[in-house]
């Protein structure tokens, strides 16, 4: 999926549709993959980020219910979060974070300790919003059971004529099939409990301040899930050593240092949580970087209808890191599973 093009009177007429006319600049802004994300300047020298909402993927009206119910409950908590200042589908309008920064690759265990107590302050914060329950923006999001599904459709649909170059993908994929169901299992029984998380834990979705202070952006999928699927993602991007698309896989591994890092950072925030769910950190970096690279997979056989990509090839990379990534972690499961032990204060360092 390639990016859209915007005419100058577009953009305007959506600024003018939320109250703003006086603007001297709107220039695409960020790294993201699904939105259209533009930085706007202003005769009064007031900044702003306008988006338009990708609504091939999002329900409109549900995403807007979510994002303004989760923006005003933070704020009226006193919380430092996105300040929406119009709200027009399919665009809207937040202030401009002055002062705040963020990095696409966390580059040290400190970055990753504040990535990692921030999304857990973020699930503390919305763990007492109120009834009713958040719409599921994109329902079975983390699912991998139902990722493996998709994919084996895709496969069999094959609609791009990519099916033959990926057997050696799908075969990584085959092998990993049996622990697919173990959270999705955990949720339906009880075992673990369902909470309001982010679900896209990203480093660059953390906003940081000079004086430590932090903001969570890009909040389209926040939505009910499992504290796991949150943890899961924070491994599989923060203790990445390259880039998500990085060809050369000799640059792809998981880092220890920034996993322990990780652990401690979030366990610090997160106190709410259970025996069992701690029990299964390790496992949800495992497993949530195989279904981000099921899903870079199955876009890649569905032709790039969800993902932006620069090149044809772009989906089939990223792929290829995700898988890289489940190996190096499968490499030092062990030592991963001692961190979190560790940190849990059940085994001494």
């Amino acid at each position: 999926m390639g990016s859209r093009v915007y005419t100058r009177e577009q953009l305007d007429a959506a600024l003018a549709s939320m109250g703003v006319t006086d603007q001297t600049d709107v220039s695409r802004y960020g790294s993201g993959h699904i939105n259209d994300t533009f930085k706007v300047e202003t005769r009064r020298g007031v900044r702003y980020i306008l988006q338009r909402v990708n609504t091939d993927i999002f329900p409109q009206e549900m995403l807007k219910a979510n994002i303004l119910r989760v923006t005003q409950f933070l704020k009226a908590k006193g919380v430092k979060s996105l300040e929406v200042v119009g709200y027009e589908n399919p665009w809207r309008l937040y202030a401009f974070l002055e002062g705040y920064t963020s990095v696409d690759i966390v580059t040290s265990p400190r970055e990753a300790a504040l990535a990692a107590g921030a999304f857990a302050k973020f699930q503390n914060d919305l763990a007492d919003l109120p009834a009713p329950r958040l719409g599921d923006i994109i329902p079975r999001f983390h699912d991998t059971v139902d990722r493996l599904r998709l994919l084996d459709e895709a496969a069999a649909a094959d609609v791009a004529g990519r099916r033959s170059g990926v057997s050696a993908e799908l075969a990584f994929v085959d092998a990993r099939r049996d622990e697919a169901a173990k959270i999705v299992k955990m949720l339906e029984k009880g075992e673990i409990p369902e909470r309001i998380t982010h679900n896209d834990t990203k480093i660059n979705n953390v906003m940081l301040a000079p004086d430590g202070t932090n903001v969570v952006i890009d909040l389209d999928t926040t939505m009910p899930g499992s504290a796991l699927y949150d943890f899961g993602d924070m491994v599989r991007t923060s203790t990445a050593a390259a880039a998500e698309d990085e060809r050369d896989l000799s640059k792809v591994y998981s880092r220890k240092e920034y996993f322990e890092a990780l652990v401690r950072g979030y366990l610090a925030e997160a106190r709410f949580l259970t025996e069992a769910e701690k029990a299964n950190l390790a496992f949800s970096g495992r497993l949530i970087t195989l279904t981000i690279g099921i899903r870079f997979l199955t876009d890649y056989l569905a032709g790039d209808t969800y993902f932006r990509t620069a090149y044809p090839e772009h989906n089939l990379v990223r792929a290829h890191t995700q898988f890289r990534m489940v190996e190096s972690m499968e490499a030092q499961a062990g030592e991963y599973e001692r961190i979190v032990r560790t940190a849990s204060g059940e085994i001494r360092a």
